[in-house]
């Protein structure tokens, strides 16, 4: 059962639990902190505990102090045996050995206090085991194992196969898993479940399970995904304690200028890099978040050049940089010699960078949850405030800030997603399973579906996964894909097969793909340029984007080539940085469809002040961003107004645009800020189904706050045909047909076909080219096709349309419209888009055009719907 703990323990009552040695050390806190007041006990007592609390509230040691004290209460009695006690995960290297840094000091503490007190104690050995693990290393680890053994989920998978290290693990007694809110989120996530289900197959019986994690919700739903399920169905106890608010927090909503329509892009800019300036100079140090890698470089070059601070006390912060590079920035943070650094995602998660006194957000952080966890760096102890400031530099992102902000002080969070039923990830984890000894089919099955991700796999997935590995599709040894496993169907065993399986399963484990650049050619062999593969497999045949500058239309690709043809004067549809954006949350926008309609209730009852004030007070705007807010909804109702339009667009009413541009084509707009997961599904599928209709091709582009169709010019005189043909029944169908020959579904399989063992990243010790893989990867899926219900098919499909896109959502939308508590209202057919269409219509032009020319024609497009409004007033008025 998962209950929440309700009782806070004293410090004293805390200390009279621990080692006399353990406690006295641990006394020297003034005050234990609310974590630790709620978990302890607990952890001492050996339950299941799910920890959600912020940044810098003392979490980690809540974890550690209980297994602390009984490691050395079993060392004092001379019990510790050369063998693993407790297994810390986490998603990050450097997070790793943070740790390990974080736990030697208090040890070594203990250990001196004991040595004064004439108590001689062992050595409680710590050691940390990832892929950078020299094979020196990893001997001695066997020779002298850690009794705390710090590691990766991929790394844990390889040594629960190890034959001489795995059984140093059957003395576990606990796991915790670090920044649970990270893993859970994705593939990693669900490899480690099952390694977790593992290990206590190994261990013989339930070890304490112990997962930290920041903002999150909905906890219940994390705390089975820890602990996993008995075999009869129901979740295995834990209890979640929920300190999630007990940091004060400070969120602002700021906008450079007064009015972002008319103000040209590089005077708002330039106000944008004024106020940063001026934020990181009256303060000791700040963290600037971007969205993006290159937007990150954008503004380190600007505050550089406008020399905010010294040159050495600014950086950059991302993925694509050395990892030397951002241990050297992480290091600097620490120790207090930066006083700007700025970063995409890399430093969201909890690795210590010491004392920051203000995050700066520039745009959308696109879910609550995630703006909690970035401002979180800020204010690194339960006594500091968490200081953020949320910079909008678009209308959208405005809003977007706007109720985050008001969700967040509101203690509301969005809902994880935990994808499910990976076949992929299965079939890596039946190979692991088959070296460890033979199984039993039902045994084998049993503990698949303890995992939370598998509690509700079907036999017949488990059954063909069986069957690939085990060669009973003989077409495939053609293409060197070989059986890993022996299954006898009548006995119901299986078991491992070849003297290598060892060897691949070992150096081909884990479940992220290798990403690589691709050449950019056009039709006749002229090189291009590059492009990531992530973008490439956001391309469609017939989509517009921009290389160098110029637009090119996307013909097809080959491996690591794609091909293009110039395509001058034409409009791209998207934009470069569309595969590194975040994706804006459901739940955050259910929320802003909440906001709009109260925004269109105030803005039609109430004068212009009193909306402002209201913006100002509960959404913390400034007067310049409430100002921008006003404007914003005002000008999109009088155009409502002025079409006839009875309705307004809020999280209830999906308002239909049909607007005929300057060249003639016809665009269907469609208003649902069901961020882009969600949007990404019903556009395809409305677009497949429009394709089939009319036997053309259909532009398709994709934001948070709604999707555009665009014919060649108007041909669909009755759209409501179109809303008919898309329903909760077929959505998925739709999709499926939507997706079958784009490069997305193609990319995807051999990242499937890799995690399932079908194409090797790495053979007899060598590495297996990208290419190379790729090249087997499309022979492959061209073989498969023709093989009904094929796994590692399906799980590709399940893939991009559930955890890529998100279908379920779409489909619960749709059936929503089906019983009347939302609905389509289709806009009479005109010729200027309105005002929350805009950034839509032009979104794709970023690439293009320079900012502020983009911003000219969004002032055009408003200037046009203002002059519109008032002219159509003075005939009303006449």
């Amino acid at each position: 059962m998962i209950t929440k703990a309700t009782k806070s323990y004293s410090k004293e009552e805390v200390l009279k639990l621990l080692d006399p040695i353990v406690a006295e050390w641990f006394s020297k806190f003034p005050d234990i902190t609310p974590p630790q007041r709620y978990a302890i006990v607990h952890i001492y007592e050996g339950k299941n505990v799910l920890i959600a609390s912020p940044t810098g509230s003392g979490k980690t040691l809540a974890a550690f102090i209980s297994i602390i004290s009984e490691l050395f209460k079993m060392a004092r009695r001379g019990e510790l045996e050369d063998s693993v006690y407790c297994v810390y995960v986490s998603p990050l290297r450097s997070l790793n050995y943070d740790i390990y840094k974080n736990l030697k000091k208090p040890l070594e503490e203990i250990k001196e206090l004991a040595r004064s007190k004439g108590v001689e104690v062992g050595d409680i050995r710590v050691a940390v085991r990832t892929g950078d693990t020299t094979q020196s290393e990893r001997a001695s680890m066997l020779r002298r194992p850690p009794h705390i053994l710090i590691t990766t989920p991929e790394s844990l998978a390889i040594i629960l196969c190890a034959p001489k290290f795995r059984l140093k693990l059957k003395t576990v007694k606990w796991v915790i898993v670090d920044e649970i809110h990270e893993l859970c989120s994705s593939k990693r996530g669900v490899h480690l479940t099952l390694s977790l289900e593992r290990l206590q197959e190994l261990v013989g019986k339930p070890f304490t399970r112990i997962g930290l994690s920041a903002t999150i919700h909905p906890l219940e739903t994390v705390a089975e995904f820890l602990v996993g399920y008995n075999d009869d169905g129901s979740p295995r106890d834990c209890v979640i304690v929920d300190t999630r608010f007990v940091k004060a927090i400070d969120l602002k909503v700021v906008c450079p200028v007064n009015d972002l329509v008319h103000t040209p892009a590089s005077v708002t800019t330039e106000k944008m890099y004024k106020l940063l300036k001026k934020l990181i100079r009256s303060h000791t140090t700040t963290l600037v978040f971007t969205n993006t890698r290159s937007g990150t470089e954008r503004v380190v070059y600007h505050l550089s050049k406008l020399k905010v601070v010294d040159g050495d006390e600014l950086a950059a912060h991302h993925s694509s940089l050395s990892r030397d590079i951002r241990r050297s920035v992480e290091d600097k943070l620490k120790e207090g010699k930066m006083r700007a650094v700025v970063c995409s995602t890399s430093l969201e998660l909890g690795i210590d960078i010491g004392y920051i006194d203000l995050v700066a957000q520039i745009g959308s952080p696109k879910s609550i949850s995630r703006c909690l966890q970035r401002v979180g760096r800020s204010g690194h102890a339960l006594d500091k405030v968490s200081k953020g400031m949320l910079i909008g530099l678009e209308m959208d992102d405005l809003v977007e800030d706007a109720v985050m902000v008001s969700e967040a002080y509101k203690g509301r969070l969005d809902r994880v997603y935990i994808p499910e039923n990976a076949l992929d990830v299965l079939a890596q984890h039946v190979v692991g399973m088959a070296l460890e000894k033979k199984w039993r089919v039902h045994e084998a099955y049993k503990l698949i579906k303890r995992s939370y991700c598998y509690r509700n796999l079907p036999y017949s997935k488990f059954e063909s996964i069986l069957r690939y590995l085990s060669g009973r599709y003989s077409t495939l040894e053609v293409y060197r894909v070989y059986g890993k496993i022996w299954y006898d169907e009548k006995e119901g065993v299986f078991g491992r097969r070849g003297p290598l399986l060892r060897l691949i399963y070992s150096t081909n484990i884990g479940t992220i793909p290798d990403e690589v650049a691709v050449k950019v050619f056009t039709l006749d062999g002229r090189w291009v340029g590059m492009i990531e593969e992530e973008f490439l497999e956001r391309l469609s045949p017939g989509d517009v984007f921009i290389l160098g500058g110029k637009p090119y239309e996307f013909r097809y690709a080959i491996g690591l080539r794609a091909y293009v043809t110039p395509k001058e004067g034409v409009k791209p549809t998207v934009p470069s940085w569309f595969s590194e954006m975040l994706p804006l949350s459901f739940d955050l926008g259910e929320a802003i469809g909440r906001f709009r309609e109260e925004m269109f209730r105030l803005v039609e009852e109430e004068p212009k002040s009193k909306v402002i004030k209201h913006l100002m007070e509960e959404y913390r705007c400034d007067r310049k961003a409430a100002n921008s807010i006003y404007t914003y909804f005002s000008v999109e109702s009088k155009f409502l107004d002025m079409l006839g339009v009875d309705v307004k667009p809020n999280n209830r009413v999906i308002l239909v645009e049909d607007y005929i541009d300057m060249e003639g084509r016809q665009n269907i707009i469609f208003h649902c800020v069901f961020g882009r997961r969600v949007n990404d599904a019903l556009s395809r599928a409305y677009a497949y189904a429009l394709m089939r209709m009319l036997g053309v091709n259909v532009a398709v582009t994709v934001g948070d706050t709604g999707f555009m169709l665009t014919l060649p010019r108007r041909m669909l005189r009755d759209i409501e045909e179109l809303l008919d043909k898309v329903n909760s029944g077929n959505v998925r169908r739709l999709l499926r047909e939507a997706v079958k020959y784009t490069e997305m579904v193609r990319r995807r399989f051999r990242h499937c076909a890799t995690r399932a063992l079908m194409i090797l990243r790495n053979y007899k010790g060598r590495e297996v080219k990208v290419s190379r893989q790729i090249f087997n990867a499309q022979l492959l899926m061209d073989v498969v096709e023709d093989i009904e219900g094929f796994p590692v098919l399906e799980e590709t499909y399940r893939e991009v349309l559930e955890d890529l896109m998100d279908v379920k959502t779409a489909e619960l939308v749709l059936r929503e419209v089906e019983m009347g508590l939302r609905r389509f209202y289709v806009m009479p057919t005109y010729d200027l888009p309105s005002p929350f269409a805009h950034g839509l219509i032009l979104q794709g032009l970023s690439d293009v055009i320079l900012m502020d020319d983009r911003r000219a024609l969004l002032q055009q497009l408003y200037d046009q719907v203002v002059e519109r409004v008032k002219s159509r007033a003075q005939q009303v008025s006449a």
